[in-house]
């Protein structure tokens, strides 16, 4: 029964009040709402849509994304509830040990690093991709070698060498952001809400002209007939693109993890959380359904999907590109700081219960962020895009992220029947309706994902459980 014994809320409120040795609160509920988008819109919009569009689900990708945001919708409203009950830094890691006590805890924080540090690097290798043709277009090429993933993984073949050496590219964004959040959390809110208002507008730009260019013959048939394997095409191809894409959903849970530096938690939080998923949703399923109207979906799978899309309209809306990487880099800038941003505070609330060694904790006398981590996290992140493909990176971030969702579902029922007194400043509408339907939803995303996918995540399972029986339960202080 040790393993589920459970925090105390009270106690959880108690250590988030510590002031002077606790975290700057700086955040107001803008600032969140942008701190969302910033960490939404990305990789999902720039790079995965024609990924999924030409691999999964062809014109039905307007169909995956409202999947994956009826899952994320469900999830949003139990994160709102806790975020507003237990304002901690530590996300879907603290509301599990609130309610299903510290393994599960501990589980799930495993899971949220993988998330996370995978998250910060995938939109690294898709800020390359971009920054690498923007380059380009003013004739100035990097060697192929220095902006491509020295490995790749084929089905059928397994693991192969490319012949470059680094990912050099990303693994300079991730260093310069990962400078930019030691310094501080007003600083990064900052510029994150300048980019975000940059790539929102470059985005009402693509949707606004690019209406007048579609040719509605590219959406038939709207779900390609199935190839005869699951996932390619068809109904099936549709929900294994939603788990896929569901990637780009991940930034409200980002918020969640910035509760503890906002000035008003109760009444932000909620707000950050649910405001940024209905802007990026609406944002979402408007570019998938112009982008498969002027591009056939089956040529659909390049870097550069909504770059393409202007391409195809001929010399019309020529000038129109450039802007589109300037918002891609822009937009993929603000996801790798926000990603940066939620790890090390996921390792912060680990290590101040003592499950991570202490020195994760520290926080920077100056500056008021968790300095150690932030570096911790921005080398390994460098490492990981350096040398690893999107394709690999996305699939991980997808079922890590599913995986913390479901839990923190799961959550909101265990903890309404344990503690109906605890005060909630935000409720979960229509309990047990919409915590079970989260729940569900993002299982069946995780079951449609390949196997491959739940191998590399049953091994980064099997790698925490050894850390946690040999170290973490040993120095819990919770048991002390």
């Amino acid at each position: 029964m040790q393993l589920f014994r459970t925090k105390p809320i009270n106690q959880l409120l108690a250590d988030a009040s510590d002031k002077e040795h606790g975290l700057k609160r700086a955040l107001g509920g803008a600032s969140l709402v942008t701190l969302g988008i910033g960490a939404i819109i990305g990789t999902g919009i720039f790079v995965l849509t024609g990924t999924v569009a030409a691999n999964y689900a062809g014109p039905a990708l307007v169909l995956s994304f409202i999947i994956s945001a009826a899952g994320c919708v469900f999830a949003g409203l139990c994160y709102a509830e806790f975020a507003s009950m237990i304002p901690i830094s530590g996300s879907a890691y603290t509301y599990a040990y609130a309610t299903l006590g510290e393994f599960i805890a501990w589980i799930i924080g495993w899971d949220l690093i993988l998330e996370y540090l995978f998250a910060s690097s995938t939109v690294a290798v898709g800020w390359s991709g971009y920054m690498v043709s923007f380059l380009h277009d003013y004739n100035i090429n990097i060697p192929t070698q220095l902006c491509n993933a020295p490995v790749d993984f084929i089905k059928g073949q397994g693991w192969i060498l490319t012949g470059s050496i680094i990912n050099f590219p990303a693994v300079f964004i991730v260093a310069l952001l990962s400078t930019l959040l030691v310094i501080g959390i007003r600083e990064s809110a900052g510029l994150n809400n300048i980019i975000v208002f940059i790539k929102v507008i470059v985005i009402l730009l693509f949707i606004g002209f690019g209406l007048s260019f579609i040719d509605t013959s590219n959406w038939h048939p709207f779900i390609p007939p199935n190839t005869g394997e699951f996932g390619k095409f068809g109904f099936s191809g549709v929900l294994r693109g939603a788990a896929v894409i569901f990637f780009a959903y991940i930034g409200f849970d980002a918020v969640s993890t910035a509760a503890q530096e906002a000035k008003n938690p109760q009444r932000d939080m909620p707000i950050g959380i649910l405001g940024s998923l209905l802007i990026c949703t609406i944002l979402y399923v408007l570019v998938s359904g112009v982008l498969t109207g002027i591009v056939p979906y089956a040529e659909l799978n390049v870097p550069a999907p909504l770059a393409m899309a202007i391409d195809k309209t001929g010399n019309a809306l020529l000038w129109l590109r450039p802007l589109i990487k300037i918002g891609a880099i822009a937009g993929l800038s603000s996801v790798i700081l926000v990603m940066l941003l939620g790890q090390p505070r996921i390792f912060y609330t680990m290590a101040k219960d003592g499950l991570l060694p202490k020195s994760f904790a520290k926080v920077h006398p100056r500056f008021r962020t968790p300095y150690v981590t932030t570096i911790l996290t921005g080398i390994v992140s460098c490492f990981i895009a350096g040398v690893l493909p999107i394709n690999i990176l996305s699939e991980l971030v997808s079922i890590g992220t599913l995986l913390a969702f479901t839990i923190v579902c799961i959550s909101i029922l265990v903890l309404r029947k344990t503690r109906p007194d605890v005060p909630r400043p935000f409720k979960t509408p229509l309990v047990p309706l919409v915590p079970i339907a989260g729940a569900t939803i993002c299982l069946l995303q995780m079951i449609s994902l390949p196997w491959e996918t739940w191998e590399r995540l049953l091994i980064w399972m099997a790698i925490g459980l050894l850390i946690y029986f040999f170290y973490s339960k040993r120095h819990s202080k919770l048991a002390k």
